[in-house]
């Protein structure tokens, strides 16, 4: 299982929602079953309706990039 929180501290070059967007999207793809939100991302770009959004991202995964 990822962890919204092990993701973000482990990428601390990741600066914005989207980029933290597309770093979920690897998580989906590197073979991670479940993601948990732990924490609610501190960008300042992020969206209310951000747990949906990196919930999608995780399902997508990068195939419809």
């Amino acid at each position: 299982m990822a962890k919204l929180s092990d993701l973000i501290i482990g990428h601390p070059e990741v600066k914005s929602f989207g980029e933290l967007e597309l770093l979920v999207r690897h998580a989906g793809e590197s073979g991670e079953m479940f993601i948990e939100f732990d924490i609610k991302p501190d960008y300042r770009d992020t969206p209310r309706k951000w747990q949906w959004i990196l919930e999608s991202a995780f399902t997508r995964g990068l195939k419809y990039d």
